[in-house]
């Protein structure tokens, strides 16, 4: 779960840091209206892939860990299952030789 709140902040810092540089090259290029307006459109497209990418990174990650909860919760109660058995077995046994 840390991996995915430091990518989250990863993605705010990206997006903050882009937000801040778009800023500053407007104030500072020398570019007509149609080139700025080209390269913040170019950016934007940039940026929405990092994002999109980035997204599918988590999901990725996010199903894994969920796949490896999973299979680790079905060996458990397949332990647990086979232990409680044992023991039904073992407390019949007893049972029996009691009698």
């Amino acid at each position: 779960m840390g991996e995915n709140n430091d990518t989250g902040s990863k993605v705010l810092f990206f997006v903050v840091g882009a937000g801040i540089g778009a800023v500053i090259a407007l104030l500072f290029a020398p570019r007509s209206g149609r080139e700025t307006r080209e390269l913040l459109a170019q950016k934007a497209v940039e940026g929405r892939e990092y994002l999109t990418s980035t997204a599918r990174n988590v999901q990725d990650k996010t199903q894994e860990v969920l796949d490896q909860t999973k299979e680790t919760l079905t060996q458990k109660k397949t332990q647990i299952s086979a232990a409680l058995e044992a023991g039904k077995q073992a407390y019949r046994d007893e049972k029996s030789k009691a009698n």
